[in-house]
């Protein structure tokens, strides 16, 4: 989206054996998007050559607790663009990234 991202991330506890394994540390989800806002304003900025601010100071964060919920989090993301009236449907738009599947234990 031109005036947001959606980010998709799970904890470290919260990952399968085989997935925790990649992961070094846990950082908290404020210190670890703000480390994320830091790099890309810096690089965004230079890139583009403006020095205007990139991001807005706070963000906003969603609990998703159930499998359900992520697959219903994920279809509102690949539809925001439809909804903004960037393109007729998801998969015109360019932009939408990619999904790894966070699979929980238990």
């Amino acid at each position: 989206m031109p005036d947001h991202v959606h980010f998709f991330c799970a904890h470290k506890s919260t990952l399968d054996k085989s997935q925790q394994s990649s992961v070094n540390e846990s950082v908290s989800l404020q210190r670890f998007i703000g480390k994320w806002k830091e790099w890309t304003a810096k690089y965004g900025c230079q890139r583009a050559q403006v020095s205007t601010p990139l991001w807005q100071e706070e963000f906003f964060d969603h609990v998703l607790r159930s499998q359900e919920s992520y697959e219903e989090k994920w279809i509102y993301v690949l539809d925001n663009p439809v909804r903004a009236g960037l393109v007729a449907a998801a998969a015109d738009w360019p932009f939408q990234g990619e999904i790894h599947p966070l699979r929980y234990e238990g």
